[in-house]
């Protein structure tokens, strides 16, 4: 990750906004650099997009990019949370990062209402000054997720793709460029089920707490990428069970015949 010139050091403010963080065993001044350089786009700013990205906004994420064209509802203030009755009806993206300038306006947020696919893709990217960093995809259906895929091995952008529905959650964080498998290894054949493809929050609810939790543990993922360059999900699929209170990892590698990352073509 390339530093820039205004983020090769900590002004007074981040020092002291940054502190705890600072003195974290194998954290130190290089890692918030490497933050505050970092570039992520996110995808969803609903249940898993609000807190993954005021988590990374409170710790110090150099620019954040939320990509999405939904307007808040009632019925998202429930787990949603950077949003409030007041809010309904306004678009997501624009409503989110208001409230995270608000919470840290040392970070550089931007808003996009528009609906992500191939052909917005690389604009909405920003493909033509530089690659992100990370690509967080904080969606709620199958195809949207297949779509984000297709793009990160296209453009081999790392990809933190983040679930949650009912008590249960799935997170990965696939490298394309390291061939070590995609979205598409793992989940292939649920990708290509129109029944699966149906089931998200909205028809089979969710419980605050599951989405509040995989949209840290999503945070946790990209800081220590970000951050410390290190991958905690390395070929594992981390699979979340709150109404047993179990986590636990399962291994996937690349699939040689995998459609889309296996030949790079999309």
């Amino acid at each position: 990750m390339a530093i820039s010139l205004e983020a090769k050091q900590l002004l007074d403010e981040e020092l002291m906004s940054y502190a705890r963080q600072i003195l974290l065993d194998g954290w130190d001044i290089d890692a918030q650099l490497r933050l505050k350089a970092s570039r992520v786009v996110m995808i969803g700013a609903g249940g898993l997009g609000c807190p993954a990205s005021e988590t990374l906004v409170r710790a110090g994420v150099g620019q954040i990019h939320l990509i999405d064209d939904d307007v808040i509802e009632v019925s998202n203030l429930q787990r949603q949370t950077l949003f409030l009755p007041e809010d309904v009806g306004k678009h997501k993206a624009i409503t989110a990062v208001q409230m995270l300038e608000k919470i840290n306006p040392l970070i550089s947020a931007r808003a996009t209402v528009a609906r992500f696919s191939e052909n917005t893709a690389y604009e909405l990217l920003g493909m033509a000054s530089s690659k992100p960093d990370l690509l967080l995809d904080c969606t709620d259906n199958f195809a949207t997720r297949d779509i984000i895929n297709r793009m990160s091995v296209r453009y081999q952008i790392p990809l933190l793709s983040a679930s949650a529905i009912a008590m249960q959650g799935q997170l990965a964080l696939y490298e394309p460029q390291l061939n070590t498998g995609c979205y598409h290894c793992v989940f292939g054949s649920i990708v290509a089920d129109t029944e699966a493809d149906e089931r998200n929050c909205a028809n089979s609810g969710v419980l605050a707490s599951t989405t509040a939790i995989m949209g840290n543990l999503q945070a946790n993922a990209a800081l220590q990428y970000l951050g410390l360059t290190k991958n905690p999900l390395t070929n594992k699929l981390l699979i979340w069970d709150g109404s047993q209170m179990q986590q636990r990892l399962m291994g996937f590698r690349q699939d040689p015949e995998c459609p889309v990352c296996a030949s790079r073509e999309s």
